[in-house]
Formats: C-alpha cells, structure tokens, sequence
C-alpha cells in the first residue's frame, strides 16, 4: 500500500517509539497488517495501545470487580454505566480524570475534564443533572499549587456553569505528595427513562459516519499518549499544545441536539469524542458491532489549515459527537443540527469487511482491522512487590508522641485542626458553582452528601424518589496500606450516602496511581483494587464504570495511591433524607459506633506533629455494613434528626461541624471516654454522630442492638459554646472563625 504516508522500514520503529510504542508493540502492528505500518496507523495505533486507551497493565486486576447487581442496566465497557432507581427511571454516571493536562494548564485541563465526563453522561442518552470533582494539590503554601487550585477551580466553575449543569459535590486533599501531579477527577450524573438508554454500538452496512459539533484542530493532539501515559519532567510546559480548548456553549447545544436526535429515533449509534478523538469513537463503534467502517478525512470540517490525516484522526479538540444513522434518517438528523447551530457532516460509512479504512480523497492512508485497535493492545502482567517503607511507617505507634493535655492545650488543638486545608469549609469553591440551576439538588454542598431529585421539573413528572451522591478517598490512608485504604474509601462514601438516608445502589471510580511499570507501584495498584472489590463485594455494591491514570509521577516520585470512590445511593422518600446539622435545643447527642486509639494517617498527626505514619485505622466490613443498614432503618421511621459520619479530624471535628452547620453549640458529658487528644481526634472508622429528640433514645439504643452498634448518648444540643467533658470548651464563634474563612485565606496567600 504505497502512499506519500509510507515509511522506510528503518524509520518506522523510530517513530512508533517516539509515539509512546514499544518496539514489541510496533513488531505486534507489523504483524497484524503485515507490512510496515503508515504515519496514520501508527499515530492510531499509539493512541488506541497507550495505557490511558487500552488498559494495558490493569485490565487483568480490574476483573476482581464485581460488576452485576440487581440494580444494574449498563456495566463496564461502554461510556459510562447505568443503573435502575425505580418507576422506570435510571441514572448514568462515570468518573474521569484529566490530571496531567491540568497541570499543564489548570483552567482548560478542568473544564475540559467536565466537558468530556458529561458527553460519555449524553452518549448514554441522559440528561446531565449534576456532577461532582475530587481534587488533590500540593500544599497551599507554594504559589504555584495555588495557581493550579484556583485555576482548576475556576475551570470546573466556568464550564459547568456555562452548561447549566450543577456542580452539587466533591472532595479536595493538599498534601506535598501531589506536588508535582495534581489530581482532577471529574464525575458526572444523567437521568433517562430506561428504554432511552443508547449504546456505542456502530451497526447496518451502508449506513453514514456522521460527525456533530465542534471543528477539527490541533489542540489536544496526542493527549491521551503524550499527557495521560507519560510521567512528567522539567519539560512538562512543552507539552502544553496537548491540552484541550473547551467551549462550553457549544457542549450545551450538543447535549440538547444529541437528546432531540435520541428521543425522535434518528440514530442507530451515537459515541463521543474524547482521548484519541475520532480513532477512539469510531474504532470502538465499529469493534462492539463487529462491523468496518471507511472514513475520508478531508469531510472532516477543520479548524487549522493544511491538517494531515493522522492529525484529524488523533485530534482531541472538545465538543464532537460520532453518530451512525441510516441513509433515509440523514436528512431529519442534520435538520435536528442545523436547528441548535450545530455543523453536522457525513464523512463516511458502515462497512461489512471489519476493517477501519482512512482515506485523504482518493488515497488510502490506514487499513487496519477495526478490532486491531480497540481490543487487540497487548495486556501485561507487571511484577509486583511491596514497598519497603512500608515496614517503617507501619511499626510507627503515633500513640508514643506527646500529646497536648489539659482544656486550653485540647481545645487550641480543635481549633488548628478544624482550620486545616483538609477540614476547613469547602464554601470558598461551591459558591463559585452554580448547585441549583434544573431545581434538582434538594441537599446542597456541605453536607455529607448531595441528594438530588429523580424526575422531570420541566414537565411535572416527579417521583419522590432522590440519589444520594459523594466522593471519597483518604491518599495518607492508602500510602500507609492500599488494601484498608481502599475498602475506608468506599467505606466513608457509603456511610455519607448512609447519613443522608440512601443505600448505596453502584460505585464508579478513578484509580490514581503512579508508573505501572515499576514493581512497588503496581503492588500498591493491585492491592487498592483488590481491597476496593472485597469491600464491594461485601456490600453487595458493583463498580459499573471508572477510569484508571497511570503514570502520576514527577521527577520519579509517585503520588499517594488515591482509589477514589463515586457512590450513588438511592433514597427512596426524600421526605426522608438527613443532614449533618445540629437543628433543634435539646435534641440527644449520640454516638453510633465505638472510639479506639487510631491515629494513624489522621489529620491531627500531620497537622500537629507534620507526620504521615503508623497504620491506618481497621476496618471491619461487617460492622460497617450494620451501620449504615442501622442508619437506613433510623432515619427511615423518623427517629434521627441529623446524622454526620466521624472520619477526617475525629469526634471531635464532627461535632465542631455539626454545631457551625446548625448554628448550635453542644455540651458533651462523658467523663473521661473523650478526655485525651487521642479519643478526640482519633479516626476510628464506622462512627456517626447522631441528633434524636431526648424521648426517642430509647427507641434509638434498642434498633441498634438489633444491628449490634454501640449506641451511647453522649450530651444534648443547645447553647453557643462546643464543651466536650473537662477537655474541651470552644464559642460557635471560634469555629467558625476556624473553619470558614481559612481556605479563602490561604487561596490567597495568608
């Protein structure tokens, strides 16, 4: 197949190299298309085979995941996984990152990475509803972690509330551990009626490739080899051309165009364009529905002149959708386009020879078989071995140290650890989002987690049933052991959906690791992943979509294993969801769960004596599992007011939170349970505070024998101070002069 692409055999492999391939990988290209490969087909072969595409050396440990559950329409494999919530509506939701472009360019990596989470939402044939971010920094005192924070901040805030998608939820660590990578994992949320949901599934010769939406140009080009599977160096400003550009006004017509095509029958596929853009899309299309496609790449309306093809193909510019509709449809289709302002091009066809065919004009330029590409990478089994540091900061006993005694030195310390980077008030950045536009959110930011209506305000269809939403994962916890940090991150997202009245129905996730290929960094991957399955597993809670990132190294140091968890729970009357907040004088403070002496990992460590060790705290799956079933069956029948889970600063954090939430101080009166910094600020997992009306306690204590969890009433709402026994005793107005202002503050250099 000679044509101007064709390479000498000796130049070839170079080239396959520089591209991210392995000379064993271009050798497995050489020998499915039994030649030396063209320019084009390398540059799609080395987007399709990177590890951000194909999965290379995780598909084997992601298979421990459970992926079935009766609640389940759509698991892994398509653009993002569905589930049933009840009167024939289900929801849509996957989690992304894009952090080695955001940390190039923070303001265009984050909006893009909510741009591209919500067109897999659509591609599903949802609406979009809402989306959430986990995000992760270096610490605030480096202006350049600063930089990055608001930027990416201002880029979650500009694009969604452009869209007119609420951003109801989130999470945000600072830790010197991503300094040199940042993390912005990005979720997003979608609601259908169950027989609207579509598939990425290319079908019927003779059928027409349409392309939807923005033009074609360089940006992005390579993003998924250069950014997504590389670590990063002091070059890592070269690579900014890789980064998207994201217009955010033109996702909003393609949401409503692509909808508008669904729900009037007009297309027979519809995939978006992300990482490795129009390769991805239509490989993939082509591969699920077994069939060929010939595309011509001077249709494709571009953006930048004299493009050669294997640009177009690669190109990752933002807001482009993929459609197969039949020859008869074509016209209605482009007419539902051309009404939003949306270009709408054909620039090929379905074929019956199972080959992906690339023309410039007349000339063919690749010539592959379309499975070569989507499934065909090679799968690796990486050696493992476990870190050695682990032995040292596991035999750390943080219970050893000097901890502060006596009323003043205790409640000094609340106040330190309650304006932390990681416990302060996230106000500073949800105020910046727009969390109610659609009237869905019915809990907002601030709370443990999001709940959301399930129905159609446009049209009255409402149902009464909610979602509860959180996102969750403790890095320290899972430096110190993958495997317990992993199972807490679910653990704490499910018992926040828990607080909030839901049970949890499915999980996504975004598994944020460093260099694969290096043995102590794959144990730590295999083991997040085992713990997050066993725990799922235990549950009975699939992972139905997710998203791996590799190589999150600088300078040759990995970031904190950080599995992070999406959880979706189902509230079945929102009559009868919770909130954290204290709400009535007089109300039983009570705790659910026990305390143990667990500093490991926590935030009173590192805030106080600047150390991340000793082992994190245990968790018993068992016990966890009882609680939250406790929780449902309280709050359900009315008996608890308010429910705040213990986790990130102890007891002592939850209740200070509790009090600013509700504008009510509490006295705690428990002689000497909670008298030491360590029953303070210790992490112990499976404990909520809960609020009930004082002749309701009883009625609390015998559900929870029921379940087994300790269930002890430990004081009384009221008043404007926070006193906990002899060890505390701190005004309203000091907590929430500790937590509330603080990130603003230090946003801003204080």
């Amino acid at each position: 197949m000679p044509t101007p692409e064709t390479l000498p055999a000796d130049l070839a492999p170079k080239l396959a190299v520089e591209l991210g391939l392995k000379l064993d990988e271009y050798e497995k290209v050489v020998a499915i298309l039994g030649r030396v490969p063209s320019v084009t087909e390398l540059y799609m072969y080395s987007l399709m085979w990177s590890e951000h595409c194909s999965y290379k050396h995780s598909r084997k440990a992601l298979k421990m995941f459970p992926t079935a559950g009766d609640h389940v329409l759509q698991g892994p494999g398509e653009n993002a996984g569905v589930i049933s919530v009840g009167d024939g509506w289900a929801v849509a939701f996957k989690m992304e990152s894009h952090n080695h472009p955001s940390a190039i360019e923070p303001y265009q990596g984050a909006a893009t990475g909510v741009g591209g989470i919500i067109r897999d939402i659509f591609t599903m044939g949802a609406r979009p509803i809402a989306s959430l971010d986990s995000l992760r920094f270096g610490t605030l005192d480096e202006p350049r972690q600063r930089y990055l924070f608001e930027g990416a901040v201002a880029g979650i805030g500009g694009y969604g509330n452009c869209l007119g998608v609420p951003t109801v939820g989130g999470e945000v660590y600072f830790d010197k551990a991503y300094e040199g990578n940042c993390l912005i994992n990005a979720m997003a949320i979608g609601l259908m009626r169950e027989e609207n949901l579509t598939r990425a599934v290319a079908a019927g010769v003779g059928n027409l490739v349409l392309l939807i939406g923005s033009t074609t140009g360089r940006d992005g080009i390579g993003g998924a080899s250069t950014l997504a599977s590389q670590e990063f160096d002091e070059k890592a400003e070269d690579k900014r051309p890789s980064v998207q550009v994201g217009d955010p006004f033109e996702e909003k017509l393609l949401i409503e165009a692509c909808l508008e095509l669904l729900d009037a029958k007009l297309l027979v596929a519809l995939g978006d364009l992300g990482a490795a853009g129009l390769t991805s899309s239509a490989s993939e299309m082509a591969s699920r529905g077994g069939v060929g496609l010939d595309i011509d790449v001077t249709k494709v309306p571009q953006r930048e002149e004299a493009m050669k093809p294997f640009e177009i193909m690669v190109s990752e510019s933002q807001e482009r959708m993929l459609a197969i509709v039949t020859p008869e449809d074509l016209a209605a289709a482009q007419a539902v386009c051309a009404k939003w302002g949306l270009r709408s091009t054909v620039i090929g066809e379905v074929t019956g020879t199972g080959r992906f065919v690339v023309r410039e004009g007349d000339v063919v330029v690749a010539d592959m078989p379309a499975a070569t590409l989507a499934h065909d990478a090679p799968v690796y089994d990486p050696a493992m071995e476990r870190p050695a540091y682990l032995d040292e900061v596991q035999s750390f006993d943080p219970l050893a140290l000097p901890h502060p005694t006596g009323r003043d030195a205790l409640s000094a310390t609340l106040l330190e650890v309650l304006a932390s980077p990681n416990i302060c008030s996230r106000k500073w950045i949800w105020e910046q989002y727009d969390h109610q536009v659609m009237l869905n959110t019915v809990v907002l930011p601030g709370s443990d987690a999001a709940v959301l209506r399930i129905g159609d305000t446009g049209r009255g269809e409402m149902t009464g049933v909610g979602i509860a939403v959180s996102t969750d994962c403790n890095g320290r916890y899972c430096y110190l052991d993958p495997y317990v940090g992993a199972q807490i991150a679910f653990a704490e997202a499910a018992r926040n959906v828990a607080c909030s009245g839901a049970r949890p129905a499915a999980i996504t996730d975004c598994l944020n690791f460093g260099n694969p290929e290096k043995p102590e960094v794959f144990w730590t991957f295999h083991e997040s992943v085992r713990g997050l399955a066993d725990a799922c597993t235990a549950f009975g809670v699939p992972v139905i979509s997710g998203n791996v990132s590799f190589y999150n190294e600088s300078f040759g140091q990995p970031i904190y294993p950080t599995p992070t968890v999406g959880l979706v729970g189902i509230v079945n009357d929102l009559d009868d969801r919770c909130t954290m907040e204290f709400k009535n004088d007089g109300d039983a403070v009570v705790l659910l769960g026990r305390t143990k002496a667990e500093l490991g990992g926590s935030e009173y460590l590192a805030v106080m004596h600047g150390m991340v060790a000793g082992k994190p705290p245990a968790l018993d799956l068992v016990d966890e599992r009882r609680l939250h079933e406790l929780l449902a069956n309280a709050i359900l029948t009315g008996i608890i007011r308010s429910a705040h889970d213990c986790s990130g600063g102890g007891i002592a954090v939850a209740l200070a939170e509790s009090c600013v939430a509700g504008g009510r101080g509490a006295t705690v009166t428990t002689g000497s349970d909670l008298a030491d910094a360590v029953a303070l600020f210790s992490e112990t997992q499976s404990r909520v505070v809960v609020t009930v009306a004082p002749d309701h306690y009883d009625a609390l204590k015998r559900l929870a024998a029921t379940h087994g969890i300790p269930c002890e009433n430990i004081g009384r709402v009221g008043g404007d101070r926070l006193r906990i026994g002899d060890a505390v005793d701190v005004s309203l107005a000091d907590l929430r002069d500790a937590y509330e202002p603080t990130l603003e503050r230090l946003v801003h250099g204080g």
